[in-house]
């Protein structure tokens, strides 16, 4: 598998859902806000709402101004990590970031996962 990243970017994975009707400034705000990270850093924020489970957004500074991309599955849905707390994030690496996007459930270290999983993903940060 091939790195969908440059070395140095980093993936954050916002465990907490949010409304999907946000967009690029408002999912801004909330990498600011709530994560308490910087969405000018040049790393990729990914956010899942809770009834949108088909779809992702991903916030990404690129140099000369925000973008925003979006994943949906035509086919299952992109499982998440439960959360305790709305700032709570998980860092990827780009293997794992190219297994989320390609729909593969996320698990922590030690937990069983079903047929059809894809990989374990690393304990919350």
């Amino acid at each position: 598998m091939t790195a969908l990243l440059p070395p140095g970017v980093k993936v954050h994975l916002a465990l907490s859902y949010i409304d999907m009707r946000k967009g690029i400034d408002g999912l801004a705000m909330l990498v600011q806000g709530v994560l308490r990270q910087d969405p000018f850093s040049g790393h990729l924020f990914v956010f899942r709402g809770r009834t949108r489970a088909n779809l992702i957004k991903i916030v990404f500074w690129d140099g000369t101004g925000l973008c925003l991309f979006t994943k949906r599955l035509e086919h299952g849905v992109f499982l998440w990590l439960p959360s305790v707390d709305p700032d709570e994030t998980l860092m990827l690496t780009s293997s794992q970031f190219a297994l989320l996007i390609d729909g593969c459930r996320l698990a922590r270290p030690g937990t069983a996962m079903a047929a059809g999983d894809c990989g374990v993903i690393a304990a919350a940060h």
